[in-house]
């Protein structure tokens, strides 16, 4: 399976933030649709299939993050 490089997904993982936050601020469609954008492409980098195992997955990848650590994971 081919693997993104991490300095990309922390860009993708950002940028999702930031998205959500505009997004929960005036709701705009523009942003809406680019916030859409952005978790396909970390979905398909991540191999997952929603934005939330995406998230979890890419913040794995990232330099320093613990492979046991399943902290961010929900029961």
């Amino acid at each position: 399976m081919l693997m993104a490089h991490p300095a990309v997904l922390k860009n993708l993982i950002e940028q999702y933030d930031t998205l959500r936050i505009l997004h929960a601020e005036d709701g705009s469609t523009e942003v809406r649709q680019r916030m859409d954008d952005v978790a396909y492409t970390l979905c398909v980098a991540t191999g997952t299939r929603d934005i939330d195992a995406a998230l979890i997955a890419a913040r794995h990848q990232l330099p320093g993050a613990r492979p046991e650590d399943d902290s961010l994971l929900t029961t």
